[in-house]
């Protein structure tokens, strides 16, 4: 890395080296059984520079010249994209829990004994399901260098649980399913499995959705559809361009007074927490929405320098792609009420696990239409069945505006998401006769 940055230097105004290793071991079961242990590698350096006040970028995996990696790099800054910002440069970055020794010293066969755990708590549960499932650990090793004395290293390791299960029953299939990922080693395959079989007791009873406009609860894994289209708009690309319902909405309240949303990448051993970003920006707290009101949105250096504004450390490299906005750790703070009472509190209306192709339709605009893929219905304060060819649709900015509750019960969703249950109200629910 010191010897590409030395040769990019040389040759443009400014240079940044960032390089990623990845090493993980995989344990996939398919269809009750374990169909693939896997153990991969993997290391790729991207260099960007400015010359002349434009961006030049290239990437390399595994072992490339470095003179071949400056020589592409130089030639894309001819036509790249003009430079609005500046590298930054040497200063301290927080103390980031994120490395546990642990996880790579789980053996292989534990891993094994942990999916069949899984496997067989479900399946003895619910003969003739079908269950896929992984355990996966890995350790990731980031090092950053730049032109202006930024220098940053550091470890992540990350372990992860999950299964999904299909019950086929002539034309009907159902899909349930539950995951975890921790940088620390995850032992308690019982706290996955139990949420799979609450999610088989509560479809056993078949219901009919109602079709009108109906509450609705959306579990932690049901939230995730509502923070698509806000994420889109806390974008800071998508501010600066002018295509976000809020790039002109700082200080205002447009949420209910009770949502409040942030990004922290500082949470200890979350697998989305860093010391610095991908561009070697110090991770913080970021506010989004506080009380309803919206207060900012995610940059990276780019984009901020585009905008008038300062990185908030969201720069994120993915597939060897140059730096773009994104979340790290997402956190909904908890209401005060509890699911069950929420539950009590609705006459008619559904509880939302999954939705699926709710990502179709007018994103920026904040609009989302989805079929139920795991959901219940609740009649006079109670879970009385699963519902089935199911379609809810609305809008996030008229649902968020005006809550009913919000839950005191979060949990992790995906690793990146923190968020409670959801009581929504203004959803348009159809159901087939």
């Amino acid at each position: 890395m010191e010897r590409i940055l030395s040769l990019a230097q040389k040759q443009a105004g400014a240079a940044e080296v960032f390089e990623i290793s990845t090493e993980e071991t995989l344990a996939h079961f398919e269809a009750n059984r374990l169909k693939q242990l896997q153990t991969s590698q993997s290391t790729s350096v991207a260099l960007r520079i400015i010359k002349n006040g434009r961006i030049g970028y290239a990437t390399a995996s595994g072992s490339r010249n470095s003179r071949d990696l400056v020589a592409a790099a130089m030639e894309t800054a001819a036509f790249g994209s003009e430079a609005k910002f500046e590298l930054p440069g040497a200063q301290d970055y927080p103390e980031v829990g994120v490395y546990d020794s642990q996880v790579s010293a789980v053996p292989i066969k534990d891993m094994v004994a942990l999916g069949e755990a899984m496997v067989a708590a479900v399946t003895a549960h619910t003969p003739g399901i079908l269950c896929d499932a992984s355990v996966e650990r890995g350790v990731i090793s980031v090092r950053l260098l730049n032109s202006r004395g930024a220098r940053s290293s550091y470890r992540k390791s990350y372990f992860s649980l999950s299964i999904e299960g299909t019950l086929i029953e002539g034309t009907d299939m159902l899909f349930v399913g539950e995951g975890d990922s921790s940088c620390r080693p995850l032992v308690d395959t019982k706290k996955i499995t139990d949420v799979v079989l609450r999610q088989l007791d509560l479809a056993k009873n078949r219901a009919k959705a109602p079709t009108r406009s109906v509450p609705v609860i959306f579990t932690p894994d049901g939230v995730s559809v509502l923070m698509m289209p806000l994420m889109s708009a806390f974008n800071g690309k998508t501010v600066f361009e002018g295509a976000s319902p809020l790039g002109d909405k700082v200080g205002q309240p447009v949420f209910d007074k009770a949502f409040s949303l942030h990004d922290d990448p500082t949470i200890p051993f979350r697998p989305g927490s860093r010391p610095c970003d991908d561009e070697g920006v110090p991770s913080r707290r970021t506010p989004l929405v506080s009380h309803g009101v919206v207060k900012g949105f995610l940059y990276d250096l780019r984009t901020a320098g585009l905008a008038g504004r300062k990185s908030t450390g969201n720069g994120a490299r993915g597939g060897g792609s140059p730096p773009s906005p994104s979340p790290s750790a997402l956190v909904v703070t908890p209401g005060k009420t509890s699911f069950a009472d929420m539950v009590a509190d609705i006459k008619e209306g559904l509880v939302i696990e999954q939705l699926i192709g709710a990502g179709q339709g007018n994103l920026l605009g904040g609009d989302f239409s989805g079929n139920v893929l795991l959901g219940y219905k609740i009649e006079n304060g109670k879970l009385v069945g699963r519902v089935k060819d199911t379609m809810v649709s609305g809008n996030v900015y008229q649902v968020l505006k005006d809550i009913p509750a919000i839950g005191s019960e979060a949990k992790w969703v995906g690793g990146m998401l923190y968020t409670p249950p959801i009581y929504c109200q203004g959803l348009s629910v159809s159901s087939k006769a």
